[in-house]
């Protein structure tokens, strides 16, 4: 119950369509009708960089809330949390945490980067889940994530595409966590990122098409 519990709170986290809702109050716009179609940060960046700047923000923090979700429910199982009187979760106790705890935490991270990508209230057509993965996944491997970031800025900077640099650092992301030993010794957990990363990439097919066939727009570009 308390998996199903978690799942269900994760992925309804998720699924809170920021970029189309600030799109939607401040430029009474419907973003998914502009650029890319996407509603994640970048496509909302070409109709405001404030926005984008804000929906990527959020999108992270909803991943970021879902974990800790998660780690709250878990908290009597957690060394030193069991009275609940600590006002955070201690980091340095991730690695006195059973493997239960931690596939929990990963399971949060999975759904709620379904929920953005299938958000029930936009019929299912979310977005591609990156910054919520890195919302989500900041708060497991923290290490991992830094690296990441570091690729991520890295492609950005000689390439200027975004959804390139999305997919090769998001391709990395597992193996980083296992080389780095940021999955505390719990292969389920090293599976969760698999399928994250699985799924987000799957969820750029667009724009791998276009990056093959050289019409990917570059960072910085508007589309018609």
């Amino acid at each position: 119950m308390t998996f199903l519990l978690i799942a269900a709170l994760s992925y309804l986290l998720g699924s809170i369509p920021f970029g189309y809702l600030l799109v939607r109050a401040f430029r009474g716009r419907d973003v998914r009708q502009t650029g890319s179609g996407n509603i994640g940060a970048t496509n909302v960046a070409r109709s405001s960089p404030v926005l984008g700047v804000l929906t990527l923000l959020l999108d992270a923090l909803k991943g970021s809330v879902a974990v800790v979700v998660a780690l709250l429910l878990s908290r009597g199982e957690i060394p030193g949390w069991a009275g609940s009187n600590l006002p955070w979760f201690p980091g340095h106790a991730w690695t006195a945490l059973s493997p239960m705890v931690v596939i929990r935490a990963g399971t949060a991270a999975l759904f709620a980067i379904l929920g953005h990508m299938f958000p029930v209230w936009l019929r299912f057509r979310g977005g591609k889940g990156v910054a919520t993965g890195l919302g989500s996944f900041v708060v497991i491997a923290p290490k991992t994530v830094l690296v990441m970031v570091g690729v991520f800025v890295a492609v950005m900077a000689v390439f200027r595409y975004v959804s390139l640099a999305s997919i090769i650092t998001v391709a990395l992301f597992p193996v980083l966590a296992w080389l780095l030993h940021d999955y505390y010794d719990t292969p389920m957990l090293i599976a969760c990122m698999a399928a994250a990363s699985i799924l987000i990439i799957a969820k750029h097919h667009e724009n791998i098409h276009r990056l093959l066939a050289g019409t990917e727009l570059k960072f910085g570009l508007r589309r018609g």
